[in-house]
C-alpha cells in the first residue's frame, strides 16, 4: 500500500517557560488545512527555534509516522496524541524508520525530497511530550524519524500519496544509521556502507569519520562521533601527592614549581600542552581549592613543572606564591585535556600571552627535543620585560630548531626594554602581524592567553581564512556553555545552591573553583551545576548526545538512567549522573 501524507504540521518558535527558564523553540506544530509551499529550508509559514541544531538544507522537513504515534500511545500509557506532537512537520501513514533508508527520495504532490539523516533528538521533544527521557526513548527503541532534504519546491497538502522514486545506494534504514551513532555495537563496514552514500548530511558523515579514524588508530573509549578524544586516560585515579622540589621566579608576577613524586614511582609523561589540577588546603580547617593549571616544560616521568600568575584577588594563587615551600606535598590529578600538540609536517604557530604562555612553552619543549624539521613560530605578548616569563627559555629552545622564528611584542615597553633586543614591536598580537610575517593559513595555530586576546584571535584567524580545525584554543577557567534554545542563562559568577546546605557528598568544579554539598532535590549533576550557576554544556539531557561529557578528576557516580553508551574511561555524562561519595568534575 503506498504510503501517504495525513497531516501538514507548521508553527513559528515562541518562548516558552520551561524550570524556570525562557527557551526559543519550533517543537509546536500544529495541523494546517490546505495546500503548503514547500521552499528549500522549510514550508511556508513554518520555522525552527535553534538553527544549529535544525533546520538548513539537510533539515527542511521532520517527519513521523503514525504507528511512531500509536507505540508512544502504548508505551507511555497516553491517549491524547495530535498531529505534530513530535515536532513533525508531515505526519505520515507509512515510511516506518526500520524501512526508509538515507538516499531514498519522494515525490508528494509536485515537490520532490531527498532522505538526508534521521532526526537528531534533544530536550525540547521531551518538553512538548512532558516526557524528560523522550529524547533518549526514542533513540532506544529505533524510531528517531528522519528529515528530507528538498530537491524540487513544490506544493503538497493533507492526503497526498508518497511515491518513492529512487532507492539509497547502501540500503541503510534510518534506524540503523540512527543507531550507529548513539549504540555500541556497530562494525567497521557498516561504517564503510554509510560514508558512501552521497545523500548522508555532511555533519553525520563528519560524524562517522571521527568513529572510523579512532578504529584505525586502535580502540579507545568514548564515542568520537559524539565528542572529540578527550586524550588516553588518566594514569591514575583521582588525586596523587607530589612533592615540591623546586621553586622558580620566571618574572615579576609568575613562579615555577616542579614537582616530584612523594612515592618516588615514576609519572605518567603528559602530551605536551596538557593540565593537572591541584588540590590545596592553605588553612587546616578551611575548604579546599582546586585550580587547573598547565605543564610548562617537557614531558618527563621523574617531574611536572606547573607555572603560576599571581592574581590579585586568586587565593590559590596566593598560597602559592606566598605560603608554599620546597619539601610542602601537594594533591595532584593526572594529566588531562586535549590542547595537544598534533603530529604534521606543517608550519606550527605557538601565540600566547602571559602566563597563557605555559602550555605553548611545553609544546615547543617537545619541538625542540626531537629538533623538529618542521617551521616554527613563537609569538608571544607580554606588558613589558618585567612581566615577560620564559624570555631565556624559550629564545634556548627556538636555537635547538632548524626552522625557528620569533616575534615578541609589549604593551608597554619598560625604559630598559630594547626594542629589537628584548621585543620586536610595541602593541597587540593581531591579525595584521600575521600577513606582515608571512605566516601560511595552512599552518596549524595553537592559542592561550587571557579571555579577549583569545576571542580576538580565534576569530580573527578564522576571518583571514584559518580552517577552524587548525585553530586550537586552551581555556584556563569555565569553558563556554552551550545551552540550546535558553535565551536568558545566567551570567552570574558560581555560586552555592541558595538554601541550607545539602546532606550528600561534596561535589567540586575544579574550573570554577567551587565546592558544594549534594542535595537529593537534585535529579542529576547537571540540575546541581545550574543551580550553582556553574558554566555547563548540554542538549538531550538523557545521556544520548554527550554533549555534557566532562572529566571526572576524582570519585565515582552513579547513573540513573544509564546512558545509551558509556563516556570516555575518567569522564562522566553529567545530565543522567549522582554522586557516589565525593567528586571532582572538570567544569
Amino acid at each position: 500500500m503506498a504510503a501517504r501524507l495525513i497531516s501538514v504540521n507548521i508553527g513559528l518558535p515562541r518562548d516558552i517557560t520551561w524550570r524556570g527558564k525562557t527557551v526559543h523553540t519550533g517543537i509546536w506544530k500544529n495541523p494546517a488545512p490546505g495546500r503548503h509551499k514547500i521552499r528549500k529550508l522549510n514550508i511556508d509559514g513554518d520555522g525552527q527555534g535553534d538553527l544549529h541544531g535544525h533546520g538548513g538544507v539537510n533539515r527542511a522537513v521532520m517527519v513521523y509516522q503514525m504507528d511512531s504515534h500509536r507505540y508512544w500511545e502504548r508505551e507511555l500509557g497516553r491517549h491524547n496524541f495530535s498531529y505534530g506532537q513530535f515536532g513533525e512537520n508531515f505526519t505520515v501513514d507509512g515510511l516506518p524508520d526500520d524501512e526508509v533508508c538515507i538516499g531514498d527520495r519522494y515525490r508528494i504532490g509536485t515537490a520532490l525530497f531527498e532522505v538526508s539523516q534521521p532526526r537528531v533528538t534533544c530536550y525540547r521533544v521531551g518538553i512538548r511530550l512532558d516526557e524528560p527521557q523522550m529524547a533518549a526513548l526514542m533513540v532506544a527503541h529505533h524510531r528517531p524519524g528522519f528529515y528530507f532534504r528538498v530537491l524540487e519546491e513544490g506544493e503538497v497538502g493533507t492526503g497526498d500519496d508518497i511515491l518513492r522514486v529512487a532507492e539509497g545506494p547502501e540500503h541503510m534504514s534510518v534506524a540503523e544509521i540512527d543507531a550507529l551513532l548513539y549504540l555500541p555495537g556497530h562494525t567497521r563496514e557498516q561504517l564503510e556502507r554509510a560514508l558512501r552514500i552521497p545523500a548522508l548530511s555532511s555533519g553525520w558523515r563528519d560524524s562517522f569519520r571521527a568513529i572510523q579514524q579512532q578504529e584505525t588508530s586502535g580502540p579507545a573509549p568514548g564515542n568520537p562521533g559524539l565528542v572529540p578524544p578527550s586524550g588516553p586516560p588518566p594514569a591514575w585515579p583521582g588525586f596523587r601527592q607530589l612533592r615540591v622540589s623546586r621553586i622558580e621566579r620566571e618574572c615579576i608576577s609568575v613562579i615555577s614549581l616542579t614537582l616530584v613524586p612523594a612515592d618516588r614511582l615514576p609519572l605518567a609523561p603528559a602530551l605536551p600542552g596538557q593540565f593537572v589540577v591541584l588540590r590545596m588546603r592553605p588553612q587546616p580547617q578551611g575548604p579546599a581549592l582546586l585550580r587547573n593549571y598547565s605543564l610548562s616544560d617537557a614531558p618527563a616521568s621523574d617531574h611536572y613543572r606547573v607555572s603560576i600568575k599571581l592574581e590579585v584577588t586568586g587565593a590559590a594563587s596566593s598560597y602559592l606564591h606566598h605560603q608554599a615551600r620546597v619539601g610542602d606535598l601537594l594533591d595532584v590529578a593526572a594529566p588531562r585535556g586535549t590542547f595537544t600538540l598534533q603530529p604534521g609536517d606543517q608550519q606550527v604557530v605557538l601565540l600566547s600571552a602571559g602566563v597563557g604562555a605555559t602550555p605553548v612553552l611545553a609544546m615547543l619543549h617537545s619541538l625542540a627535543a626531537e629538533a623538529s624539521p618542521r617551521e616554527v613560530w613563537w609569538l608571544f605578548g607580554a606588558r613589558n620585560g618585567e612581566d615577560h616569563p620564559f624570555a631565556e627559555e624559550s629564545r634556548n629552545l627556538l636555537k635547538a630548531l632548524p626552522h625557528s622564528k620569533s616575534f615578541i611584542v609589549y604593551s608597554r615597553p619598560g625604559p630598559r626594554d630594547r626594542p629589537g633586543v628584548d621585543f620586536d614591536a610595541s602593541g597587540r598580537i593581531g591579525v595584521d602581524v600575521f600577513e606582515k610575517l608571512g605566516l601560511s593559513r595552512d599552518a596549524d595555530f595553537y592559542l592561550c592567553g587571557p579571555a579577549p586576546f583569545m576571542r580576538d584571535l580565534s576569530a580573527g584567524l578564522v576571518a583571514w581564512g584559518v580552517s577552524d580545525g587548525s585553530v586550537h584554543t586552551e581555556i584556563f577557567g569555565p569553558g563556554r556553555p552551550i545551552t540550546p534554545g535558553v535565551v536568558d542563562a545566567s551570567h552570574a559568577r558560581p555560586h552555592p545552591p541558595e538554601g541550607p546546605a545539602g546532606p550528600g557528598p561534596r561535589v567540586s568544579f575544579a574550573r570554577s573553583g567551587l565546592n558544594g554539598c549534594w542535595d537529593p532535590r537534585f535529579s542529576n549533576l547537571l540540575d546541581f551545576a545550574e543551580a550553582c550557576d556553574v558554566p555547563v554544556r548540554w542538549s538531550c539531557r538523557t545521556g544520548v548526545c554527550h554533549t555534557c561529557e566532562s572529566g571526572l578528576i576524582s570519585g565515582n557516580v552513579n547513573y540513573q538512567p544509564e546512558p545509551l553508551e558509556p563516556p570516555a574511561q575518567g569522564n562522566v555524562l553529567i545530565c543522567c549522573s549522582q554522586p557516589n561519595g565525593d567528586v571532582v568534575v572538570d567544569l
